[in-house]
């Protein structure tokens, strides 16, 4: 079962935004603008099934893939990575 990225537009008062306080010029940033999320998600959703437990956003999946091969990063490391660098998870 499809699932779609999450709105990141929300505003919480006690969970800043990562627009709010990196660099909308990193490399990463600017990369990530440049592609289209939406068309990619539009254009795989037809591999999903509709049973089955919810699978991973497609921007998440597709984002940490070219992370991978970006910076030659295994599985894991690419999972810690994104957990510890904000230009990544904003990626």
């Amino acid at each position: 079962m499809l699932d779609f990225s999450p709105d990141q537009n929300q505003t919480d008062m006690f969970t800043p935004l990562l627009k709010d306080f990196i660099n909308m010029q990193h490399e990463l940033l600017l990369l990530s603008d440049k592609i289209d999320w939406h068309k990619l998600e539009e254009s795989l959703q037809d591999k999903y099934s509709d049973r089955g437990t919810r699978a991973k956003p497609l921007r998440l999946m597709i984002g940490l893939l070219l992370l991978k091969r970006l910076y030659n990063l295994g599985d894991e490391t690419v999972c810690a990575a994104w957990i510890r660098d904000p230009y990544r998870r904003k990626f």
